[in-house]
């Protein structure tokens, strides 16, 4: 991976030339701010969104950064091209800088990695795992390097034969997946945590509730949801951006129809496809 190009601070180079200070605090202390992006047909699914929710992390960590918005969209294109890549994962990392030096931009595109068919044809088995979306976090809610909770659950998921795990509040309220929204469908409506719960507001997120609005179904995104709820429901799938839409088969022992994709997350898989191929045609 190392002969890969990638942009850093204002060129192209190789990723083994490009490296952040030890005095950096997103080194010392994971303060950096960054996005993941889903690169079809070469052309990035709602680069714009990705962005402004990237600048609202930056206000939030009160974040000095050098890279302007026409930059960023320029230079990851720039990097799409030199990987020579049109299906892709695409991440926009920026950190402050050493006290002494410039604020740090980097810029990766990767083959999109080779997510099994089943994961979308039959769903994946997720865990509730004891760790808390805590209201009081202030980095819950952004994307920023504060992520080791996030792989530490996801690692226990996998020692228990499961592809995630479900985050829920101290006062039992649903929030999300390690690295994705989670959606409920109970009885033709969909459900999805609010935003305040604390979660990330995930592009793909506010994709599927437009997605719902063209398709005639009812969506709640502002009820609480509980774990009664979640058991409750007919259908529960997750959202992300480079892993999509995945159906989810179980939780815990619990399984959801006949473990296979229900009839609604069918139709949001579907209608969220037929959208990529119509926003991903033409670069902006």
């Amino acid at each position: 991976m190392s002969d890969r190009t990638v942009y850093f601070n204002g060129e192209l180079v190789r990723a083994g030339e490009a490296s952040v200070s030890i005095a950096d605090p997103s080194f010392l202390h994971g303060a950096s701010a960054f996005t993941t992006m889903y690169a079809h047909n070469g052309v990035i699914f709602r680069f714009a969104k990705h962005l402004e929710r990237l600048a609202e992390t930056i206000r939030f960590l009160g974040m000095a950064v050098e890279a302007t918005t026409g930059e960023l969209v320029e230079a990851t294109y720039h990097t799409l091209d030199a990987n020579r890549l049109t299906e892709a994962r695409c991440r926009i990392t920026l950190t402050p800088g050493p006290p002494d030096g410039r604020p740090t931009t980097l810029i990766t595109t990767d083959p999109l990695p080779d997510y099994p068919t089943e994961w979308y044809t039959r769903g994946v088995g997720v865990i509730v795992t004891a760790l808390k979306q805590q209201t009081a976090d202030p980095t819950f809610g952004h994307k920023t390097g504060c992520y080791l909770p996030r792989m530490l659950a996801r690692r226990e998921a996998a020692a228990k034969g499961c592809e995630d795990a479900l985050w829920f509040t101290p006062d039992g309220r649903l929030a999300e997946a390690c690295f994705s929204n989670v959606f409920l469908v109970q009885d033709g409506k969909v459900f999805t945590p609010p935003r305040d719960t604390p979660v990330l507001p995930g592009v793909v997120r506010d994709a599927v509730i437009d997605l719902c609005g063209q398709l005639d179904l009812p969506c709640d995104d502002e009820t609480p949801l509980t774990v009664e709820d979640m058991f409750a429901a007919e259908e529960l799938f997750l959202s992300s951006s480079c892993m999509g839409i995945r159906p989810v088969a179980r939780v815990e022992r619990h399984a959801y129809g006949d473990q296979t994709p229900g009839p609604v997350t069918r139709r949001i898989i579907e209608a969220y496809r037929k959208l990529l191929d119509h926003e991903c045609t033409e670069r902006k």
